[in-house]
């Protein structure tokens, strides 16, 4: 194939994409052409060089790689895309134009975001430690009903909890029926990456098991963080919070008394507490009283051991990272206009490989549930599921 005629490499691409990626049929060759059109080198695609598939594997294997992704590197007064995140979305193109690179091989680690114009690398496989710790198989299996998503080009809230209802109504099922069987007060955390659905998933649970008689208290977990200028650059772990006054306030709900815990100023990232955690003068603290359930929000690690003997039910609600970005397109540049678009693709295509690999993959040795919304599988830990025979049923 002549690579410097963009006629027809584009429509070479067009039929081999479009029997790869669901969404790129929904689009006219032309509208695929404007995809193209930001990612035509200025020596066109001829000058594109390809590196063997091991060394690309390799690559997006290593966390320095997602490390050194620019999240706003400026030319001509704008944010351009990433020269790393560019240069491996054109040799994918090249390649699958080509033939060198086999389409099994693409799908296996990349994703191609339509919105974009560019591949994702594929983040982290879980199964494995998931069938290593959670007895080989899902405790509860539905059909997938996410492949109805893969066509869109964005994902409404709407859209998302129907494909999700039969695997969302069995959490909170058993998020109950765990609830009355174990001793309360019960500490119980969901956590997931940005765009899982965690926060409506919540929400949703909160609205079930108040329905159902039960007193909810809520402990937002970013109130323990320390100021942000302390915080700034470095990895979060239990230096960069309050964790003196965590465990403390844990221990005292635990044994059915109220808790003091500090207040953090989102405005001014400061905390209602020094760095030695001691009240602040002109400062006030928040109190928590004990209840059933203690939501305990946000993505602290649970995996620390002293943490995670207070925490009663540890839930991880993963959705597959395309999917996430779809709905963050919607949620956060067609309906907040959060960010500038492209520093949004930057921002995503470096943290999510490092956050699954030091956050969500230490996270699947430690949770009671694990919820797979994109494989519509209910992971549970055998210790649990002898809980939740009628369930099953």
């Amino acid at each position: 194939m002549n690579l410097y005629d963009q006629e027809k490499f584009s429509k070479t691409l067009y039929q081999r994409m479009g029997d790869i990626y669901p969404g790129v049929k929904t689009l006219a060759l032309y509208e695929f052409q404007y995809c193209l059109n930001n990612l035509i080198p200025e020596d066109g695609w001829g000058s594109v060089e390809l590196s063997p598939t091991s060394a690309i594997e390799a690559q997006i294997k290593d966390l320095n790689f997602y490390k050194n992704i620019e999240f706003k590197p400026v030319k001509h007064g704008s944010i351009q895309l990433d020269s790393q995140v560019l240069h491996l979305t054109r040799m994918l193109l090249v390649g699958l134009a080509l033939g060198d690179y086999l389409p099994d091989w693409v799908n296996q680690n990349f994703y191609f975001d339509i919105r974009a114009s560019i591949f994702f690398a594929h983040s982290v496989d879980y199964l494995p430690e998931l069938k290593d710790r959670f007895g080989g198989q899902p405790f509860l299996q539905f059909e997938q009903k996410q492949h109805e998503l893969e066509v869109l080009h964005e994902i409404g809230y709407r859209e998302f909890t129907r494909a999700n209802k039969e695997v969302d109504t069995a959490l909170m099922e058993i998020v109950e029926t765990l609830t009355r069987k174990l001793s309360p007060p019960l500490f119980l955390t969901v956590i997931g990456p940005t765009g899982a659905g965690k926060t409506e998933i919540i929400s949703r649970i909160r609205e079930h098991l108040s329905a159902k008689g039960l007193n909810l208290e809520t402990i937002e977990m970013d109130n323990f963080y320390k100021d942000g200028a302390f915080r700034e650059g470095k990895k979060l772990d239990k230096n960069l919070i309050h964790y003196d006054l965590f465990i403390k306030a844990m221990q005292a709900i635990r044994a059915g008394n109220s808790a003091e815990i500090p207040r953090y100023d989102f405005l001014n990232t400061t905390s209602s507490h020094d760095l030695n955690s001691q009240l602040r003068p002109g400062k006030q603290s928040l109190t928590i009283h004990p209840a059933d359930i203690i939501f305990l929000e946000g993505n602290y690690p649970f995996h620390e051991d002293e943490v995670a003997e207070l925490v009663g039910m540890k839930i991880v609600y993963m959705t597959r990272d395309d999917i996430r970005l779809k709905r963050k397109w919607r949620r956060d540049i067609d309906l907040r206009k959060k960010y500038d678009s492209t520093y949004f693709v930057n921002r995503y295509f470096r943290t999510q490989f490092i956050r699954a690999v030091e956050l969500y993959l230490p996270l699947t040795h430690a949770c009671d549930l694990f919820i797979d919304t994109s494989q519509a599988a209910v992971w549970v830990l055998p210790e649990h599921q002898a809980l939740l025979a009628d369930i099953r049923k």
